[in-house]
């Protein structure tokens, strides 16, 4: 099968490799389409520490299944499904705490290789986290079930409801699900960004105001909706947005420490901020304890997702209640890949299908 492999930062080669054989409880999924990810952007500009290089990389997918293994039961050959990479091995500490996120083997025992023909998903996959596609959801749409689960997560139990009031600071491809999402809950959205023609889309989504924040921008690609720290006109646009409360919400999707550390100005008292931008490890932020303490204000990391975020963002996505289409910037071919994080890099388009 012809698969894409990262070699390297910056360079991608599609190349011929032996297709995966299920064992028992395994399927083999043949891609119909998979998106690009800012996790796989991040690998391709400069590496990261979970996709090995060299290495297949690619992890939202949608297809039909190929060839099914003994055990499998509720699937056969033909059948289109929508799945995500991973799945909690419901064995160790923190399964058994029920804090299926933070499995001690999510990680390690997750699937890559969604730019490519096939892809094998393992039993504890198959058994969680794999979906019938419904008609009514083209493959494109069914491959964002992965960060539309890690999106619902972050707002697990937040109890937002109509006429909250919520800045997104990003507006790239998650910042624009959560967009999406707090619409859904009947949330008044305001998103700050970068990129005017993402701006544009978010107002189209249903922001109720945008801004570009005046900071001068750190380099991209990872600036692409963020903003450099603090900025003036955002709390001056937040005032008028609030009547000089501040927001219920602050959801941080650049992974900027230094955006992490200003976000909670934007906050009025008692409100939270949901640091869903990861920061590379080993970096600091720090916050001024007496507005944390006296204005009573939550900040939340969030990481990944559960088996029930899944399942929610299956109904969101099956019902229609969350459109994704929009966001889909342009179709590639497989031996397009790197084209299309070449555009990535730079700051083009919100996130591309690879088309086998």
């Amino acid at each position: 099968m012809k698969a894409n492999i990262l070699v390297k930062p910056g360079q991608i080669e599609l190349q011929e490799i032996k297709i995966p054989k299920q064992s028992r409880n395994e399927l083999l999924i043949k891609i119909k389409a998979a998106l690009t990810c800012g996790t796989d952007l991040k690998a391709f500009v400069r590496g990261h520490p979970v996709i090995p290089m060299p290495g297949v990389f690619g992890h939202e997918f949608s297809g039909i299944v190929e060839a099914i293994g003994k055990g499998v039961r509720g699937f056969k050959k033909g059948d289109p499904v929508m799945a995500v990479h991973s799945a909690p091995c419901l064995k160790c500490g923190y399964c058994k705490k029920e804090l299926y996120n933070l499995c001690e083997n999510i990680m390690d025992e997750k699937v890559l290789g969604a730019f490519a023909e096939y892809i094998l998903l393992p039993e504890h996959i198959v058994k969680q986290n794999v979906f019938h596609k419904p008609k009514n959801l083209t493959f494109e749409e069914a491959a964002f079930l992965e960060p539309l689960s890690c999106v619902v997560h972050g707002m697990q139990g937040l109890n937002i409801k109509k006429g909250d009031k919520a800045l997104i600071i990003g507006a790239g491809p998650i910042g624009l699900l959560h967009l999406l999402l707090l619409k859904n809950k009947g949330a008044d959205v305001i998103i700050s960004g970068l990129e005017k023609k993402r701006l544009a889309l978010a107002r189209k989504l249903g922001a109720a105001a945008t801004v570009i924040p005046k900071n001068n921008p750190p380099s991209p690609p990872f600036n692409k909706g963020g903003m450099g720290g603090f900025s003036e006109k955002i709390k001056i646009e937040i005032d008028k947005f609030t009547n000089g409360l501040g927001v219920d919400y602050v959801f941080e999707c650049t992974g900027q420490p230094d955006v992490w550390q200003k976000s909670v100005n934007y906050l009025r008292r008692g409100g939270t901020v949901i640091l869903f931008g990861g920061c590379k490890s080993g970096t600091n932020v720090t916050y001024d304890t007496g507005r944390l303490h006296y204005d009573e204000l939550t900040l939340r990391g969030v990481f990944h997702f559960t088996p029930d975020d899944v399942k929610e963002a299956y109904n969101l996505l099956k019902t229609g209640r969350i459109k994704v289409s929009k966001l889909i910037s342009r179709k590639y071919s497989l031996n397009e890949t790197e084209k299309a994080f070449q555009k990535l890099s730079k700051g083009e388009g919100i996130k591309y299908a690879i088309i086998p």
